[in-house]
């Protein structure tokens, strides 16, 4: 990298020339802003934000409006985190199961091209994801010939992300491939205190618990691409990704018991040593044929995505109070989850100009747990078996479904109405102990969306769909999960899934750069599934999943971008929003409501052609929930682009500038006061270069499209 840092500096000396040159005219002008409005969806370009360069997919997805990422990876739409995430339409295994949060932070977003944010989704789409679809779109774009980049990027601590990807076009044939590599390093601290009230047979006490973690990354990953039109009328196309997650993960953990009038009566020590390597594959193959009727067309397509994941961690447990010897154990986590779809879609254009779609679409989910733990006794002797952290759990799920939309369009008056229907077949198995389940149910998902254009300018829409939830396999499980062992963590086999109702109604103004919007929406929740905490005595707590009878959400969503004379560009967004939920059935008295305020804030100065200094600033406020809140969390980060050659550029960038990624969640019940935090060491700096070669073309990755 020095290397290559050296020789960009080279590009930068000026040669001796014998008279100066005349000056040509310099004309700077602002970025367009990559954003798009469609009837069912909004598109948002990616390569103009600098965090794209060597950012994670969690970066790029925090600076879009609507969209946080905590600092676990879990992500929220408008507040909710029951969104569905596709890569290019399709679900991926690695954003499922107990990791999903983990893959998201640590997936390079080098290769996105837009990412398209749907609130009320069409009927096209897979029905679940209550609060949302966020379609994650990557790059193809094709050209003739040979074209491509390589890039690299240092960071402290080890960190570093390289990346080369290339394309070939000739004639119907097109094939792009690409390599990355990202080295992280991540710090974290958990924390817990919880306080019990007490009675006149238990006193009250204080368990406190700190957990400090380190967590190394290595993710490398492959991506193929291919296509080829056989004629004029028919194409195929196939694709391949493969990437692998995983290193050493350390932590050690702290915990005390203080009791009142008794003082500290427990504490003790775990240090904890291990790895987490998961595998993720995804293949895709499609046909796309026009057919005999004018407009017509068929698309067929195959997909398979899996993650394999074996986490082994090796235990020390000391006991300080009372004074007791070092135990040793150790805990294996085995998970497997396998996607396959397969689809067929027909599209045809109406004599009238309406627009026609209907599909069918078969999934398939099989998903896996195995936990087996030992205990080393002292003296050394033969491993023992814990039958309590010992568990086999598989389940496999089958959705069948068909769907109708269609589109048109009369004078001012834009519709697009669908209906889809989806028969789901589950079966569940905890093995371990010879629990089985199974289940059927059979529903109709309609979605309706209205655009009125006022002006040229200005529109009115409204949208409506409806969308169900079904609950992560891994939150049926009812195995406890003893990884941090204070606040253990288990499924409920009961759960069942989430109905959400969606409305909205919003008005967009778009022109000369500009751009404005208001939406109001609502949701209406039924079987919310939420967290519920419970005390268990001696300092330690179970959280698992319940179903709430009602929780509903409304608020005002409002957007705006532009430019701030010929070098600046602003883009500010906001949620003000309430919620209110019946947690009755958990203890709580009656219905209970919050208010709050979500921002986010992007600034650019291009101070000459070719440079583009960028800030975001990001706000999520508290999160009511059954039994407390989730508190508020803010996010800063910097970036800096230079043009050093037409070829070659220099990217800076900070994230997470003022180590903001703290999740706190205060839970309060008549028995006990919980608060619970993890905090992330999230500021990172990378420095580093891209430099691409072969044709180039206005807009291709890297470089800024402008105003004229």
């Amino acid at each position: 990298m020095g290397a290559l840092l050296a020789f960009a500096g080279t590009g930068l000396a000026a040669e001796p020339t014998a008279a100066p040159a005349p000056l040509e005219p310099v004309v700077v002008a602002a970025p367009k802003l990559h954003e798009e409005t469609l009837i069912d969806r909004k598109v948002y370009e990616t390569a103009t934000d600098v965090q794209s360069t060597f950012g994670s997919v969690s970066d790029v997805l925090n600076v879009i409006p609507s969209v946080t990422v905590d600092a676990d990876g879990l992500v929220s739409l408008r507040g909710d985190t029951n969104v569905l995430i596709l890569i290019d339409g399709k679900p991926s295994a690695q954003f499922a199961g107990s990791a999903a949060g983990e893959n998201l932070l640590s997936l390079s977003a080098q290769d996105i091209e837009r990412i398209e944010v749907m609130t009320t989704p069409p009927a096209q789409f897979k029905a679940d994801g209550a609060a949302g679809v966020i379609n994650i779109i990557t790059r193809k774009k094709r050209q003739p010939g040979l074209v491509g980049q390589v890039q690299g990027s240092l960071g402290p601590s080890g960190r570093e992300v390289l990346g080369a990807g290339g394309s070939w076009q000739s004639g119907p044939v097109s094939a792009s491939a690409s390599l990355g590599f990202r080295q992280e390093l991540r710090a974290r601290q958990l924390r817990s205190d919880l306080r019990t009230s007490g009675s006149p047979s238990a006193p009250s006490s204080d368990s406190q618990a700190t957990t400090n973690e380190t967590i190394h990354r290595s993710t490398p990953s492959i991506g193929l691409k291919g296509e080829a039109t056989l004629d004029e009328r028919t194409s195929v196309s196939a694709a391949l990704s493969w990437t692998r997650r995983g290193g050493l993960r350390t932590y050690t953990e702290r915990t005390g018991i203080t009791s009142a009038g008794t003082g500290l009566t427990s504490s003790g020590e775990r240090i904890s040593t291990g790895h987490d390597p998961e595998t993720d594959v995804d293949m895709r193959l499609g046909y796309t044929r026009q057919l005999d009727q004018p407009g017509a067309t068929l698309d067929l397509s195959l997909h398979r995505s899996s993650s394999h994941q074996h986490e082994h961690y090796d235990y020390a447990d000391e006991t300080f109070i009372p004074q007791g010897v070092t135990a040793l154990s150790n805990l294996d986590f085995l998970e497997t989850h396998a996607i396959t779809d397969l689809g067929a879609d027909y599209g045809v254009t109406l004599s009238e100009g309406g627009k026609l779609k209907l599909g069918y679409a078969f999934q398939l989910d099989n998903y896996g747990l195995a936990n087996s733990a030992f205990v080393f006794p002292l003296p050394p002797a033969a491993p023992i078996l814990n039958s309590d952290l010992t568990n086999d759990f598989q389940y496999r799920q089958r959705i069948h479904a068909a769907y109708t939309s269609y589109q048109a369009t009369s004078g001012a008056w834009t519709w697009l109405g669908g209906l889809r229907v989806e028969q789901t077949l589950t079966e569940a198995s905890q093995l371990s102990s010879q629990n089985d389940q199974s289940g059927s149910y059979l529903k109709v998902y309609p979605s309706v969306h209205v655009d009125h254009a006022l002006s040229d300018s200005d529109t009115l829409s409204f949208g409506f769909s409806e969308r169900i939830t079904r609950p992560d396999p891994g939150l049926l499980n009812p195995y406890v999960d003893h990884e941090y062992t204070p606040n253990l963590q288990a499924g409920n086999p009961a759960l069942k899934p989430q109905y959400t109702q969606s409305f909205e109604l919003g008005y967009d103004h778009d022109s000369q750069g500009r751009h404005y919007g208001l939406t109001g929406y609502v949701r209406r929740n039924r079987d919310s599934v939420t967290d519920v905490t419970e005390y268990l005595g001696n300092g330690l707590s179970l959280t698992t999943k319940t179903n709430l009878p009602r929780s509903d959400a409304a608020g005002v969503e409002f957007i705006a971008s532009g430019h701030l004379g010929p070098k600046f560009g602003y883009g500010v967004s906001g949620n003000l929003f309430t919620s209110q939920i019946d947690a009755s059935g958990l203890g709580q008295l009656g219905l209970q409501s919050t208010t709050g305020l979500n921002g986010k804030l992007k600034l650019e100065y291009q101070p000459v052609a070719g440079d583009t200094a960028q800030l975001t600033m990001t706000r999520t406020d508290r999160r009511l929930t059954p039994q407390g809140y989730v508190g508020a969390v803010n996010l800063v980060n910097l970036g800096y682009r230079h043009q050093i050659r037409k070829d070659l550029t220099a990217v800076a960038t900070v994230s997470d500038l003022f180590n903001g990624q703290r999740t706190n969640r205060i839970v309060t019940t008549p028995n006990f006061v919980a608060d619970y935090s993890r905090a992330v060491q999230g500021r990172i700096l990378y420095v580093g270069l891209v430099h691409r070669f072969g044709a180039s073309k206005k807009g291709e990755p890297g470089k800024f499209d402008y105003e004229e």
